[in-house]
């Protein structure tokens, strides 16, 4: 029987952790139904009580699998997620974030295509969290286009289900600790031509605790980014 691994990173995500688990796991119950499923969250070394709420609601919540490692930022502890579930036998990653800002019901159209499609994103057209971020977006889609030649709708969603025998190919380019991992993973599954999907999606306001990434980090990330989209760049030729 195939298996999905819903995944997600936390970090400082004390305030979140609870609801969201509570929100995504009867998703990972109903999915358990048809293949196998497993709702796997790492801690990268919060610096509050997120890996203490995890462990409690590992006793609630069977299907919860906690991780812990120390702190290398969101985009590495994507991948780390990543290459655990393709260690574990995963065929579809299903990843989306810990802060409450994705909305479970709007997983059901992914999983219903996910024979159709490779790469299912969603579009964030209705953001709701703030200008600065919109501004990122619509800047990133410009940083793709000039650093891949490829218009890519919204790169860094995170809110998206991949099949893992197409995955692994592209997680053979990216760098290990690349912070900007989903949208080089986009941008190089729209380059080969791999089935994508973008389907239009909510995305709500933190609901609570405090942002990490502020628009200076964003901008030291974004320079960053750029060396790193040059070695990818390298790594596909």
């Amino acid at each position: 029987m195939s298996s999905l691994y819903i995944v997600m990173p936390a970090y400082n995500e004390e305030a979140n952790i609870e609801k969201t688990v509570s929100e995504w796991h009867p998703v990972a119950v109903k999915v358990n139904e048809i293949i196998n499923c497993k709702l796997v969250i790492a801690n990268d070394g919060s610096k509050d009580n997120t890996h203490a709420k995890l462990l409690e609601l590992k006793n609630q919540y069977p299907l919860l699998e906690p991780l812990d490692k120390s702190n290398s930022g969101h985009g590495a502890t994507v991948l780390f997620l990543y290459r655990y579930a393709i260690e574990h036998g995963a065929d579809y990653i299903f990843q989306t974030d810990s802060d409450g800002q994705t909305n479970p019901d709007e997983f059901w159209q992914f999983f219903e295509n996910r024979d159709k499609y490779d790469f299912q994103i969603g579009n964030r057209n209705h953001r709701e969290d703030g200008a600065s971020r919109v501004f990122v977006t619509k800047t990133l889609r410009i940083v793709v286009w000039l650093m891949f030649h490829e218009w890519v709708i919204d790169a860094n969603t995170p809110f998206r289900l991949m099949a893992v025998n197409r995955l692994k190919p592209i997680l053979e380019v990216i760098p290990q600790d690349f912070f900007l991992c989903n949208v080089a993973i986009s941008a190089i599954a729209v380059k080969w031509h791999e089935r994508c999907k973008w389907y239009p999606i909510t995305f709500k306001p933190r609901q609570g605790g405090i942002n990490s990434i502020n628009m200076k980090r964003i901008f030291k990330i974004g320079m960053k980014a750029i060396g790193d989209f040059r070695l990818i760049n390298n790594n596909l030729k």
